[in-house]
């Protein structure tokens, strides 16, 4: 059964303004420290394993140069390492250093502390149910995004 058009729109409404509170809680709870909230968001990925730079670039959707700056900046502050790819010399994986994973781990708990405060007046289940909604919307959206970014697989016959 597909979704109404105003059950769709409505959809793009909330998401935009979830997007808009997300981002104000973050930049609230990310003043005065020494990784913004740009940073966060690739050190979490970086944090997901080592990687190739343009990999992580595309799983963020930023430039490679933005994402090299980033990278940069964790790099200066210790939190990242990069090393040349052996399978190309000319890529670069780029990993987590003991310090980064600290960091992180400092990031995702008071990132869990300000949300579970935020939540008080919830229950178990409604967190819960909030939580797989929200993953079947993010894998719904990026498996449409990957198979538009592929293009289509259907073959035109032709004449």
């Amino acid at each position: 059964m597909a979704v109404a058009p105003e059950t769709a729109a409505d959809l793009v409404y909330q998401i935009f303004d979830l997007q808009r509170a997300v981002r104000c809680v973050a930049i609230s709870s990310t003043r005065g420290r020494d990784t913004g909230v740009a940073l966060q968001g690739v050190l979490r990925f970086v944090g997901e394993g080592e990687s190739r730079a343009t990999k992580l670039a595309a799983r963020l959707g930023v430039s490679a140069p933005v994402l090299s700056r980033h990278i940069a900046d964790l790099e200066e502050q210790g939190l990242v390492v990069r090393r040349p790819d052996p399978e190309d010399g000319r890529a670069q994986l780029v990993a987590l250093s003991e310090a980064g994973e600290g960091k992180l781990h400092e990031i995702e708990q008071q990132r869990t502390a300000t949300l579970q405060g935020y939540l008080q007046d919830w229950s178990q289940s409604d967190a819960e149910e909030t939580a797989k909604i929200l993953k079947k919307l993010a894998e719904s959206l990026k498996d449409s995004a990957r198979a538009t970014t592929a293009g289509s697989t259907e073959t035109i016959p032709t004449v």
